[in-house]
């Protein structure tokens, strides 16, 4: 029996047993990582691994937020609102507890950090990783040359979907940096505020490209909506951070290919299934999705110039900076939540769009796609069981439903007392704003109550601030529900309404 070298009996000189005894701590420490390693690649359900990743996640956020001092003393955030603003940060939710301002430059550069390791971009390549792992031992197990080109370890062939990250977020930046130094009007809005020029163009640029729509400003993007340049820098990052990565990954690789003419390029565009990476998708797919991305965009701009051109929110704006603003909108109604409209007084009609937006997934397209054999074929591959759990779960509607009834009851004495703020409306809206993870919100306003409450202060955070404890922790159970809503979509078969 072949004897583990640390624990191998042999002579060892006393000067170098320290130094062994250090080596044998670093063998069993990779060992044993290497061993939860596979354990998670290979034996437990991506579901589970993404939940326990993002409760760590929101838990490090949590303490990080809370050793981390506040720009005053004067107020405090409760335990639940630290809480709340960490999970809103890792799920990129930007659903708001607390004004923006309260929280320091250390606390700004901790929500950077929960923001880039949440955001959809990140976590999908961490499941790559674990994609490939399984790819190379069933290629070397099986020796089958075609499941061996998948493995990204050549350097030549490998995709470097970091670097790409890491240049939008570099290219993002410096463009926000110099505009903030050649505009006087936004430079002069982080001076008032007290923000540096770099900690928010880093802040903004994070929080858009991974969709979150957290801005440190209490007003989020409504004191910038004069400065377009400003909205156009961020627009193009808000698509390509989500519902445009899927069809732009697919244009870079065909790029590589007509550029490099290499066959492990030209091999992922024919067999994007088989990469098993959930933003490759077939050239069809791909071409559909941004179609409709561009549908709804400019149905919502249409209706949006339509109901609100002469609104309140647009005065003292000239035609070229209402037609940027609410193309900004539009652009974060899917998944972003950036704005520069205040929700409470914006159109019914256009509410209700904003709903139906946030509720759909990314990848939604409502085109027509005949998936043919490989459907059929993907799922006859479902074991018996998978098939009888996905029938016993529920819609996704019918979960949203079940959410906003028990916010209902819980905040229901608000409700009579304060029945203009607490509308059945604006808790839907934050309901499914918190699962789209989107972060629209519309707010809450002093002049709205029917009680006129003398200290009532009209403040910076979402309508969810004035939720209780409890409130607020089921929109939390919301948030990490919608961020896991991929593994639950085939949901509600078993109801029958034919």
């Amino acid at each position: 029996m072949k004897k583990f070298p640390c624990f191998a009996r042999k002579p060892v000189d006393v000067f170098n047993r320290s130094s062994t005894k250090l080596s044998c701590l670093q063998q069993s420490f990779r060992g044993l990582f290497s061993s939860l390693f596979y354990f998670l690649a290979f034996q437990v359900s991506p579901f589970w691994n993404q939940l326990g990743y993002f409760i760590t996640v929101s838990l490090l956020g949590y303490m990080a937020l809370k050793v981390s001092k506040p720009k005053t003393t004067s107020f405090m955030p409760s335990d639940v609102d630290v809480f709340f603003t960490s999970v809103s940060a890792s799920t990129v939710s930007s659903m708001s507890a607390v004004e923006m301002e309260v929280f320091s430059d250390t606390q700004l550069v901790i929500m950077t950090v929960l923001m880039l390791v949440g955001g959809e971009i990140f976590t999908s390549m961490l499941g790559l990783q674990f994609v490939r792992s399984k790819y190379t031992r069933k290629a070397n197990r099986e020796n089958k040359a075609h499941l061996a080109s998948i493995d990204y370890k050549s350097p030549n062939s490998k995709i470097s979907f970091d670097q790409m990250n890491w240049v939008v977020h570099v290219v993002g930046s410096a463009l926000i940096v110099l505009y903030l130094n050649l505009v006087p009007s936004a430079r002069e809005v982080l001076k008032n505020k007290g923000l540096r020029i770099l900690t928010f163009s880093v802040f903004t640029v994070v929080s858009t490209f991974s969709n979150c729509g957290f801005i440190p400003t209490n007003e989020n993007m409504v004191v910038f909506k004069k400065n377009s340049g400003l909205l156009l820098i961020l627009i193009p990052q808000i698509l390509l951070g989500n519902t445009l990565f899927a069809p732009c990954l697919r244009f870079v690789i065909w790029v590589l290919v007509k550029i490099t003419r290499r066959v492990e390029f030209n091999y992922m565009l024919k067999n994007s299934r088989e990469i098993s990476y959930d933003h490759l998708l077939p050239g069809l797919y791909s071409c559909l999705l941004a179609i409709t991305v561009f549908g709804f965009i400019l149905v919502q701009f249409l209706l949006l110039c339509f109901m609100e051109w002469n609104s309140e929110d647009l005065a003292g704006l000239n035609a070229y900076q209402k037609i940027v603003g609410v193309l900004f909108q539009t652009a974060n109604s899917r998944h972003s939540g950036e704005s520069i409209f205040d929700l409470s007084v914006i159109s019914p009609a256009v509410l209700v769009l904003f709903v139906l937006t946030m509720y759909l997934p990314s990848h939604t397209s409502f085109l027509p796609i005949d998936g043919g054999e490989k459907t059929l074929q993907k799922e006859e591959r479902r074991t018996d069981k998978r098939k009888y759990v996905e029938h016993l779960l529920l819609s996704q509607l019918s979960y949203l439903v079940i959410f906003v009834i028990l916010v209902c009851i819980i905040e229901r004495e608000k409700m009579k007392k304060d029945p203009l703020n607490f509308s059945v409306l604006n808790i839907t809206i934050e309901i499914v704003s918190a699962y789209g993870n989107v972060g629209f919100s519309a707010g809450y306003h002093c002049n709205l109550q029917l009680k006129h409450e003398p200290h009532c202060k009209d403040l910076g955070y979402g309508f969810v601030g004035r939720w209780s404890n409890s409130g607020k922790f089921v929109l939390m159970f919301v948030m990490f529900f919608g961020r896991l809503k991929k593994f639950s979509m085939h949901g509600g078969r078993a109801w029958k309404l034919d």
